[in-house]
């Protein structure tokens, strides 16, 4: 589906993550990024989450739901998904600049369905697979090509990648960040809740902790 001349060649790519955005947004979210909730919510959790690795797809079937429902849309957590490219690193890219095809409204649904793709994935064809899933929510044959080799978007995705290694020093998917705590590889919602619960009291400041000890 890509031309491999598109994969993680761009090594001399800038680390800077492109614009600033807009006031109130958290540090560490960049132009870019794909996030849901309320940007001023104390706490930010960031998933460092790759669209061909399977841990990845788990934690979207079995504890994204939950978590959404708990943090995200009450508002208690601002979430940004960030991406990352594991082999195979061409598919990856492709689940990627397919779930970006259908703008921002279309994205986490659109990769949920790659992820849940997973399962049909051969070494015959991918391909397939992820059509089903674009098709599903209304991108035809052509829009997807045209997406999948969209030049900037390439470097746009590899400069996001880069950055990831780089200036935030992951490793492996799926990483999170809660306020500054990292949690790597698989992770439950109970080890999320004591995370978040964490970062919570520590945002709240010296003086609410005494106010809960009176």
């Amino acid at each position: 589906m890509l031309d491999r001349r598109i994969m993680i060649a761009a090594a001399a790519l800038a680390l800077s993550g492109g614009p600033a955005l807009a006031a109130g947004v958290p540090a560490g979210v960049v132009q870019g990024d794909m996030s849901l909730g309320d940007p001023k919510a104390k706490v930010h959790v960031t998933e460092y989450a790759s669209a061909s690795c399977p841990h990845c797809a788990r934690f979207d079937q079995e504890v994204w739901p939950a978590f959404k429902k708990k943090y995200v849309d009450t508002g208690r957590v601002y979430y940004t998904l960030k991406e990352f490219l594991t082999p195979p690193q061409e598919v990856a890219a492709a689940g990627f600049l397919i779930a970006r095809c259908g703008g921002k409204a279309k994205y986490f649904p659109i990769l949920d369905g790659v992820f849940r793709s997973q399962a049909e994935w051969t070494s015959d064809s991918v391909r397939e697979p992820l059509l089903k899933v674009a098709k599903a929510h209304g991108l035809t044959e052509a829009q997807v090509d045209a997406c999948t080799s969209d030049e900037a978007a390439l470097k746009a995705l590899n400069a996001r990648f880069e950055a990831a290694m780089g200036k935030d020093g992951v490793r492996s998917t799926p990483t999170f960040d809660i306020n500054g705590q990292r949690i790597e590889g698989e992770t439950d919602l109970a080890t999320l809740d004591a995370a978040i619960a964490k970062a919570r009291s520590a945002a709240a400041g010296p003086a609410a902790s005494q106010r809960k000890g009176r």
